[in-house]
């Protein structure tokens, strides 16, 4: 009985592992780095079927760019691969954004944004019996300035501002927007 080293071992099945690995799977490794970053967040490979690859995309217009790009593609992918593909087609059938890609929206609770005045301010919901404009904008008034009222100023523009405000962008939100 001969002995043979681990090392030796380990290289035969990893060898057996690359002849029992599937042509998707080795395609689908190497796919980002032949098609580019962009390309591969707007692609993805479907399958192999008598040596044609299917590839899903994200709009018909990428499927059309693709496909008058798809003998360099070809050439590209046939070096990365054991088995040379004879040709590719593109459509948006079968194509589903993947969770890793898609970018979801962050929610930003009220009390994280930065002219959040959480309890600082005394939270009274007396409404008064509107009867005209001016007695709607002088309750409003009242109660803005009621809000605004110990809260430190802005630098640039003397006006009350959110503590969080200050703390961002150094000034108030309304000389941030002139700024930009």
């Amino acid at each position: 009985m001969s002995l043979k080293s681990v090392n030796d071992i380990l290289g035969v099945l990893e060898k057996q592992a690359q002849w029992q690995e599937q042509p998707l799977q080795r395609l689908l490794k190497c796919w980002a780095e032949v098609v580019g970053t962009v390309v591969a967040a707007h692609t993805q490979p479907l399958s192999i079927q008598r040596d044609v690859l299917w590839v899903a995309t994200s709009s018909a217009a990428w499927a059309q760019n693709l496909t008058f790009g798809r003998s360099q593609l070809l050439l590209k992918l046939n070096e990365k691969l054991p088995t040379p593909l004879l040709d590719i087609r593109f459509s948006t059938a079968s194509w589903q954004h993947s969770p890793v890609t898609s970018k979801q929206q962050e929610t930003v609770l009220p009390s994280e944004h930065p002219s959040y005045l959480g309890d600082q301010v005394s939270h009274r919901h007396v409404t008064p019996d509107v009867k005209d404009a001016n007695t709607a904008f002088e309750h409003w008034a009242k109660t803005m300035q009621a809000r605004s009222h110990g809260l430190p100023l802005c630098p640039q523009c003397q006006s009350p501002t959110p503590p969080g405000e200050l703390q961002r962008w150094g000034v108030c939100s309304l000389c941030v927007a002139k700024q930009l």
